[in-house]
């Protein structure tokens, strides 16, 4: 009776997730003490192909799952590597600060074929004179390996659904960025927490 009670991960419904991220050499990359929280049914809170995984399970499921990049981050771009002259940058400037977009870059032509969302560029090294960013994601061209655990489900309320994450849930999810974050007013500018992107977690920003 009360198997028949309990909540399943259906869409609409906001789902409290354990989770460790390896790689494919089960290196961890992150544990989080707390669980991420996301809104199930296509809103892009987490992968697909553990979405899919998780879809009609309930509290206490766990599992692990290996995501190729095609299905995480993306395969690594050589094509997204830049070189910029130091002088377009604030100073001071440390290697794992992150921008969206290059600061008074002239190289407008190439905008179109980012479909109007500003790439985030990792200071990967500077030199007196230049600097290296890369706009692959840091975890581009990895396999990953995620362990996760349900630890609660709930329905959806309308607000949520319409602003397409849960309450309280603005952040990241193994580093996707949420696409209705209210952030949009700064393209080529130094995002506002740019501190140690170039470390082991995930989360871009």
């Amino acid at each position: 009776m009360l198997n028949e009670l309990r909540m399943k991960i259906e869409k609409n419904t906001v789902v409290s997730l354990r989770y460790k991220l390896t790689d494919a050499q089960n290196n961890i990359i992150e544990e989080p003490d707390s669980p991420m929280v996301y809104l199930h049914g296509g809103y892009e809170g987490t992968f697909p192909k553990i979405e899919t995984m998780l879809d009609g399970q309930d509290v206490g499921y766990e599992a692990s799952i290996q995501l190729e990049p095609s299905e995480a981050f993306g395969e690594y771009d050589p094509e997204l590597l830049k070189i910029e002259p130091r002088a377009r940058f604030p100073e001071p400037l440390e290697v794992g600060m992150q921008f969206e977009g290059v600061p008074d870059s002239e190289e407008e032509d190439d905008s179109s074929e980012v479909d109007d969302e500003p790439l985030i560029y990792t200071v990967t090294d500077v030199a007196d004179s230049q600097v290296v960013l890369d706009g692959n994601h840091p975890l581009a061209g990895m396999a990953l390996r995620f362990w996760v655990q349900v630890e609660d489900i709930r329905a959806a309320t309308d607000e949520e659904i319409e602003n397409r994450y849960p309450e309280g849930g603005e952040a990241f999810a193994f580093g996707m960025h949420n696409e209705s974050d209210d952030s949009d007013d700064g393209d080529d500018e130094l995002t506002d927490d740019v501190s140690n992107a170039g470390g082991s977690t995930p989360t871009l920003h």
